[in-house]
């Protein structure tokens, strides 16, 4: 059994919410509180949540995270 972790980041708009939404149907569990911070270049805000996830297979590097 492995415990997976996955770093969410996108612009802070809808499509970062349904990000997280889509990780969370997908029985990924939040992790700590999510984080914002101004992006210069971009002009924007970013967001990053963190997310985990128990699995019954052996942790391998080559996984798709997403796709677990």
């Amino acid at each position: 059994m492995a415990t997976l972790y996955r770093l969410l980041t996108a612009e802070d708009d809808s499509a970062f919410c349904h990000k997280v939404s889509d990780a969370l149907a997908k029985g990924w569990v939040l992790h700590g509180s999510p984080t914002f911070a101004w992006d210069q270049n971009a002009n924007a805000m970013r967001c990053a949540q963190a997310v985990t996830k128990d699995i019954a297979a052996a942790y391998d590097p080559a996984m798709k995270l997403g796709a677990q």
